[in-house]
C-alpha cells in the first residue's frame, strides 16, 4: 500500500516516447512541475497529452512543447502561450481544441468507466460538424481537420456525443498526500487535477507535504487512493516555488477611493 517513490525521475523512469499523458493545473495553479521536469530530463518524446492549456512563461508543459517533445495536445485553451500557437499555426504540432467543460468531462468519464456521454456543448459548431484544423501545413493550409460527430435528439434538444478520455499515465500536483496515495488540494489549484488523475492509467502525484496514512480526515480527500499509483513528496524548496502569472498591485490612490 506504501505508494511513495523515492524520486521525481524514478516515478516518470518507464514513461516511453509516444505516451499518452494526462497532465492537472490550469495555467500556472497547481502544475505538477517537477514530474514535468523530470521527463524532460529523461528525453521522452513524441508526447500525446490532455490538458487544459500547455504552460505558460516557460514553465509547466512549455518545457516540454519548447524541446519539441509533444506530438499533439488536447486542451481548451491557447492562451498568451506564443510557442505553442506558432508551433500549431505552423504544422508542427496537432491540436484537438475543445470547450473546457467538455474536455473536464471526458476526463471524469474516462475515470469512470463510461465510454462516452452526450452534451449540448458544441451543437451546431465546428464541434459537432467538423472542420476544426487539428494540424496544418507548412503552407499553412490545413492537413488534418474534426471529424463530424454524432448528434442525436433527446426531448427536443440536440446533443453531441463525446468520447471519455484515458491515458497510459496522468501528473498531477496536490497540497498534501498520505503513503496511500489519498489527496488534498488546495483552493483553486484543485482545478483539473482530480480529473486527470481518475483518467490515468498509472497516476503520479507530486505532494508538498506527505503525511503517514490516517493523517489526513477522510472527509477531508479530495481524491480518494485509488486513482493514483506513485506520490512524490517534493522537497521544501519544491513545494514553496510557484510562479505569479499576472502580478497586480494596488496604488494608495487606489485604496483610497475603495475606502
Amino acid at each position: 500500500m506504501d505508494k511513495v517513490v523515492a524520486s521525481a525521475s524514478e516515478a516518470v523512469a518507464d514513461v516511453p516516447d509516444g505516451a499518452s499523458l494526462t497532465v492537472g493545473g490550469f495555467g500556472l495553479s497547481g502544475v505538477p512541475e517537477a514530474l514535468i521536469q523530470a521527463l524532460y530530463d529523461a528525453g521522452v518524446t513524441g508526447l500525446d497529452v490532455f490538458s487544459n492549456n500547455c504552460g505558460a512563461l516557460e514553465s509547466g508543459l512549455a518545457v516540454l512543447l519548447t524541446a519539441g517533445r509533444i506530438a499533439r495536445v488536447t486542451g481548451s485553451y491557447i492562451g498568451g502561450n506564443k510557442e505553442f500557437a506558432r508551433q500549431y499555426l505552423g504544422g508542427e504540432i496537432e491540436l484537438e481544441l475543445i470547450p473546457q467543460g467538455t474536455l473536464a468531462e471526458r476526463l471524469r468519464a474516462g475515470g469512470c468507466g463510461i465510454p462516452a456521454f452526450y452534451t449540448p456543448a458544441g451543437v451546431g459548431t465546428l464541434v459537432a460538424d467538423g472542420g476544426l484544423p487539428w494540424r496544418y501545413g507548412a503552407d499553412g493550409g490545413v492537413v488534418v481537420a474534426s471529424p463530424p460527430k454524432e448528434v442525436r435528439e433527446f426531448d427536443g434538444d440536440e446533443y453531441v456525443l463525446e468520447r471519455g478520455i484515458t491515458t497510459d499515465f496522468a501528473l498531477v500536483r496536490a497540497a498534501k498526500g498520505d503513503r496511500h496515495g489519498n489527496l488534498v488540494f488546495n483552493k483553486s489549484a484543485r482545478n483539473f487535477n482530480p480529473l486527470a488523475a481518475m483518467a490515468g492509467r498509472v497516476t503520479i502525484a507530486e505532494v508538498e507535504e506527505l503525511v503517514e496514512p490516517g493523517g489526513i480526515e477522510p472527509d477531508q480527500v479530495h481524491l480518494p487512493g485509488i486513482f493514483v499509483q506513485r506520490v512524490v513528496a517534493l522537497t521544501a524548496e519544491q513545494a514553496v516555488d510557484k510562479k505569479i502569472e499576472n502580478l497586480t498591485v494596488s496604488t494608495r490612490e487606489d485604496r483610497e477611493v475603495r475606502s
